[in-house]
C-alpha cells in the first residue's frame, strides 16, 4: 500500500505555469521589464531657480521631454523613445505635484 510518488512532472508543470503566466502577461502589456535604458536619470535635469529682476539663460531649441500635468502629479513623456513615460520624484520617492490640468500645446 505504499506507493511512490513522482514529483518531479508536477513540479515542472507548476514552473511551466509560472512560466507560461509571466509570457502572456507581457504579451499583453499587463507587465513591463525595465532597462537601464529606459530610465532617465534625475541629474540629467536642473532646477533654475528664478529670482525677480535676474536674468537666466536656456537654449532655444526645446528639451525631448514634454510634460503634463495628470491627475495633480507632474508626468514626463520623452518624445525621442517611444513609451518612455515616468513621474518626476525626488530623492525620497516622493511625487512632484502640479497645479494645473492644462495639457502642454505643441509650440511651432
Amino acid at each position: 500500500m505504499s506507493e511512490e510518488r513522482n514529483l518531479i512532472p508536477q513540479m515542472l508543470t507548476g514552473i511551466a505555469c509560472v512560466f507560461a503566466t509571466v509570457g502572456v502577461l507581457w504579451y499583453y502589456g499587463y507587465l513591463h521589464f525595465a532597462k537601464p535604458e529606459d530610465a532617465l536619470e534625475l541629474s540629467q535635469f536642473t532646477l533654475l531657480k528664478t529670482l525677480p529682476g535676474e536674468d537666466y539663460k536656456v537654449a532655444l531649441e526645446p528639451a525631448p521631454q514634454v510634460a503634463q500635468c495628470i491627475q495633480g502629479v507632474l508626468v514626463l513623456f520623452d518624445t525621442e523613445r517611444k513609451g518612455l513615460t515616468g513621474v518626476l520624484v525626488n530623492e525620497r520617492k516622493q511625487a512632484v505635484r502640479c497645479l494645473g490640468q492644462q495639457t502642454p500645446q505643441q509650440l511651432r
